[in-house]
């Protein structure tokens, strides 16, 4: 029998819905980026200090409460924690809409984090598919987070020219009601919970997966990454205002930007992964966002010279924030990849918070010279500590259901056989969740060979 290739109906379901609900979250999230600098002069109590906290404040509560709630999850089921956790996104919206004060927007974006669900999500998705189907499910939750990072850039100064930033937060709120009408006529019920290693942190873990440096490397990254990002947005609406352009245009401007990077970086990342030079690229990428932002910080742009600035630097950006979770699951072992991705997700909230908290305080005190050399200098160590790393092996984690109640003989047995497949570099079995963890190298794998082994096969 050959093996299957593409996912169940109700799969196809669950992980479409459940990236639409990703994705309308993290639009929300985004979307005051590159207009909230212009919007808050006309709030009462505005300081550069509070504009940073009010656009990063969300990665605070968000990197607080996602371990919670993911945990909570697997106690008392993913929908009723993902209902609660979209109440509390929609009543931050609400409360950051409702402001007339950059104190309230501040209080408005912490809840709006505090409603972390991102692990939640990634828990159903796990629930819902098979673990053949897993990484696959897992893409378009990943694809979901670019096109609404795109999408906020392009869609909210647009909202905003036409219903203000008040009406911005409206429309988020709106958007965490949507979220609530799919998960609960679109997302299908889950089986009972149950943890997931390849998806969910485990504390036990914790310790283990911070000893490996090349982890804590990526994390650096990450955060180092999302810190520049939010910093950055401290003064780039105000640049682009100073080069002329009005906020109804905002939206013209970044669409193309946009588009471009995204095309620019579909082939960077064929080299990287397909041709296995993923290093280089991945170094080229943090040394390409170090050289924008000094070209920002010491020359004089006009707008059509920006706009070929933002478009390499979001070139960049996007390829990083691609590559960096694919090397999360490079050098990760495959039983501890869900831990590792969750402190890697905790790292990236992190740095969006202290990218604008500590940004606000610099272009507070010392103007945009001052915040992008200090960007630059952070991507500088990220740059040193990236020549430093190890080349990555290019094997994808994959899951196997071998059916549960295995005696030790047969385990032993089963790894063995498992082992001498084509392909196979690294196997754990675990008999009580009737799984077996495996690194492969999927340009040698014998697929065939290794459904066999699936209960699916039977």
């Amino acid at each position: 029998m050959k093996p299957a290739i593409t996912m169940t109906t109700i799969e196809k379901r669950a992980a479409s819905s459940l990236a639409a609900i990703f994705a309308f979250r993290m639009l929300g999230l985004f979307m005051i980026l590159p207009v909230f600098v212009l919007y808050a002069e006309d709030l009462h109590g505005v300081t550069p200090v509070k504009v940073g906290l009010a656009i990063g404040i969300y990665g605070l509560t968000q990197a607080l409460f996602q371990i919670p709630f993911g945990m909570l999850s697997d106690r008392f089921g993913r929908k009723p924690l993902l209902l609660i956790g979209l109440i509390i996104f929609a009543i931050g919206s609400v409360i950051a809409g409702y402001a007339d004060t950059i104190d309230g927007v501040i209080l408005g974006r912490a809840i709006q984090g505090a409603g972390a669900v991102a692990a939640v999500i990634l828990a159903l998705l796990a629930d819902l598919t098979s673990e053949e189907h897993r990484t696959k499910a897992m893409a378009f939750i990943g694809m979901s987070i670019g096109f609404s990072f795109i999408g906020a850039m392009v869609l909210g100064p647009f909202f905003s020219h036409f219903f203000g930033v008040h009406g911005l937060f409206y429309i988020t709120a709106l958007m965490a009601v949507a979220g609530i009408v799919i998960l609960y006529l679109l997302v299908p019920d889950p089986p009972p919970s149950r943890f997931h290693r390849d998806t969910t942190l485990s504390p036990t873990l914790i310790g283990h997966v911070l000893r490996n440096r090349q982890l804590l490397r990526l994390d650096f990254g990450i955060f180092v990454l999302h810190l520049t990002l939010t910093a950055s947005f401290m003064m780039i609406p105000l640049k682009l205002r100073e080069l002329g352009l009005e906020e109804v245009d905002t939206s013209l401007f970044y669409l193309p930007v946009m588009v471009l990077a995204m095309v620019m970086m579909v082939p960077l990342i064929i080299i990287g992964e397909k041709w296995r030079r993923l290093k280089e690229v991945f170094l080229l990428s943090i040394v390409t966002l170090l050289l924008v932002v000094l070209a920002i910080a010491l020359g004089s742009p006009d707008l059509w010279w920006m706009a070929v600035l933002l478009c390499i630097y979001f070139t960049a950006f996007n390829l990083l924030e691609a590559s960096l979770p694919s090397l999360i699951s490079k050098f990760s072992p495959v039983t501890s990849k869900g831990t590792a991705m969750g402190l890697y997700t905790s790292s990236q909230f992190l740095g969006a918070f202290t990218g604008g908290a500590l940004g606000g305080v610099i272009y507070g005190l010392w103007g945009e010279v001052a915040l992008l050399s200090g960007c630059a200098a952070l991507l500088l160590i990220w740059a040193l500590l990236a020549l430093t790393m190890e080349s990555p092996r290019y094997l994808v984690p994959r899951l196997v259901n071998i059916g549960q109640s295995q005696s030790e003989d047969e385990e032993h047995q089963l790894f063995h056989q498992i082992s001498a497949i084509d392909g196979v570099v690294e196997v754990t079995i675990n008999g009580e969740e009737g799984i077996a963890y495996l690194k492969v190298d999927s340009q040698h794998l014998d697929e065939a060979e290794l459904f066999k082994y699936s209960v699916k096969a039977t």
